[in-house]
């Protein structure tokens, strides 16, 4: 009897499925599509890890023809033509990740940064950004299993800062006929940091690049207070020391400005990924300051005593003499004190 009745079940679930398959054939040719799409993304991923930028193309295009919703090949796709610089196919492929979901932040802010830092339209970088921001996704937190409410938090923040940038550089590409609307500009760039530090505040681009913004909109004192709070985050960068030390030489602090192009000479000095016009162009600089200093009303000479200044301990390394921990961290100290703060932070009126 049992076997009777599963004969008869089975016999059931076959018609049934057949009915199904003649019915819905549209169906199913389409998930078998998907799925072998799916598959040459796979090899495409695949092709990638393995360097063939030759094959991974040639898979994600199969992929794509048979699945064109999937977009995160779309995405991926777009990532390898930026990274070649196919901006305009890049800029296709992040489109058509977008059409196929419309809130995936990451397509949409890469696509802002093509069309912002490599075609120079920047109207439609900022309208992507905006997007971003109206962007309401599900905030998930499972204490100490998952959490993706800092990402959505970080991912907001930086669609202002890049919206910031954009509105920085649509302000200095304006052509002559335009060039009453920058300091405008600029303000919208202004606007989009103070958002951005809104949500992240300890953050040193954000602050360096506010600071930027008031340096060139002639805010002098609320741009050294943002280049002071980024070098207090990251006193190792020497950007915020050397556009502290313009700052500080353009308004005659003499003084401070060779402070802080001496740190900033020191950190380039030892960075690995700077030129040596770099390096030559913050000597030079360093050099004309100087001797600015000393023929101003500024310059004194100190008294020289053979007594120590204070106790600095040193210890022997391979024969070397290095300083030890407590004079590393007097160093860092040194380099997070921003010279003119007192200037900066005094009453504005």
């Amino acid at each position: 009897m049992k076997r009777f009745f599963k004969r008869i079940f089975s016999l059931i679930f076959i018609i049934t499925l057949g009915f199904l398959c003649y019915y819905y054939q549209d169906w199913f040719k389409e998930q078998y599509r998907h799925a072998k799409g799916v598959y040459y993304i796979f090899k495409g991923d695949q092709a990638y890890s393995a360097d063939n930028m030759g094959k991974t193309l040639e898979f994600y295009q199969k992929g794509l023809e048979l699945f064109p919703g999937h977009y995160e090949a779309w995405f991926n796709l777009g990532n390898i033509y930026a990274v070649y610089e196919d901006y305009y196919s890049a800029v296709d492929a992040y489109e058509h990740a977008i059409k196929a979901h419309p809130k995936f932040v990451m397509a949409r802010m890469n696509l802002g940064i093509v069309y912002s830092d490599h075609l120079g339209f920047f109207d439609e970088a900022i309208e992507q950004y905006d997007e971003i921001t109206k962007i309401d996704l599900f905030k998930l937190w499972i204490p100490y299993v998952y959490s993706n409410v800092k990402s959505i938090k970080g991912n907001r923040a930086l669609a202002y800062y890049n919206k910031g940038i954009a509105f920085r550089r649509k302000a200095l590409y304006l052509p002559i006929e335009k060039q009453h609307l920058v300091y405008e500009y600029l303000g919208h760039a202004k606007e989009a940091y103070d958002k951005a530090i809104e949500i992240i505040d300890n953050n040193q681009d954000f602050y360096y690049n506010r600071g930027v913004i008031h340096h060139l909109r002639g805010e002098y004192k609320d741009a050294g207070l943002d280049y002071c709070k980024a070098i207090e985050l990251e006193p190792m960068n020497f950007e915020g020391h050397y556009n502290l030390a313009v700052l500080l030489r353009r308004i005659n602090k003499n003084r401070e400005a060779i402070s802080e192009l001496e740190k900033a000479a020191i950190l380039i000095s030892e960075n690995s990924n700077s030129t040596e016009l770099q390096t030559a162009y913050i000597f030079n600089l360093l050099n004309e300051v100087s001797r600015r200093f000393i023929t101003s009303n500024e310059f004194y000479t100190e008294k020289l005593t053979d007594e120590p200044s204070g106790s600095i301990s040193y210890t022997y390394v391979n024969g070397r003499i290095v300083a030890d921990e407590e004079f590393d961290k007097a160093m860092y100290n040194n380099f997070k004190t921003c010279a003119g703060y007192s200037y900066f932070s005094e009453e504005r009126y």
